[in-house]
């Protein structure tokens, strides 16, 4: 597989993610903004999230395991949330889904199909039968989404621990931009280590392992 096709996998992915961190933040901050209090914008904002979940699944008539846990995640939080009147939860949230999928991407990694390869399917669904024979088919593939299942699991879990420690530092406000900013960091880190990663063992041969949150 072209280098280039790997850079069409990472760009939706990242395209995709823009939605998902974005819409959430500008809707508690745009409320924020006119005078509603942190524990309605924030609901407003997971409401939103779980909008773009619903809307994107019936576009697609189809729910993707991602979809389908952060749907779980988003519910979760505002399940804790309305009964215990804490906007926290809502931003912990974030923390839960990081570590889930993170655990996921670790046990993958050694059992099963790599949380790797179901993320790069979700992302290119035209190539999700090619990619799935490349990765039977080739050892070298199937060592790359390991190493790169670990880096991610790992990557992820830390993510994790310290937002649920920004959460009880910083106001809400505040931890709402800085929260943001951590996953964004987060995936900016690994996936230019990924890119750097993939370059640096394909050079023209067909090897590739996309992953996604």
């Amino acid at each position: 597989m072209s280098f280039e096709t790997q850079k069409n996998g990472m760009t939706a992915m990242i395209r995709s993610m823009a939605w998902d961190l974005g819409l959430p933040v500008a809707a508690y901050y745009g409320l924020h903004a006119f005078g509603v209090g942190d524990g309605a914008a924030l609901l407003a904002g997971t409401v939103a999230a779980g909008a773009r979940i619903a809307w994107v699944a019936v576009r697609s008539r189809k729910l993707s395991p991602f979809s389908a846990l952060m749907g779980a995640v988003f519910g979760v939080g505002l399940l804790f949330t309305l009964l215990t009147g804490d906007p926290r939860w809502l931003l912990v949230k974030h923390s839960v889904l990081s570590a889930v999928i993170g655990s996921l991407f670790l046990v993958t990694a050694f059992r099963g199909r790599p949380l790797t390869l179901a993320a790069q399917q979700s992302f290119q669904p035209g190539r999700a039968a090619e990619l799935a024979g490349e990765y039977a088919d080739n050892p070298a593939v199937r060592q790359g989404h390991r190493i790169v299942s670990l880096v991610w699991g790992f990557g992820l879990l830390t993510e994790a621990a310290v937002r649920v420690v920004l959460v009880n530092l910083l106001p809400v406000d505040v931890m709402v931009g800085v929260s943001t900013a951590l996953t964004v960091v987060t995936f900016a880190g690994l996936i230019g280590w990924q890119a750097k990663y993939i370059a640096s063992r394909t050079q023209g041969r067909p090897i590739s392992y996309t992953a996604a949150h």
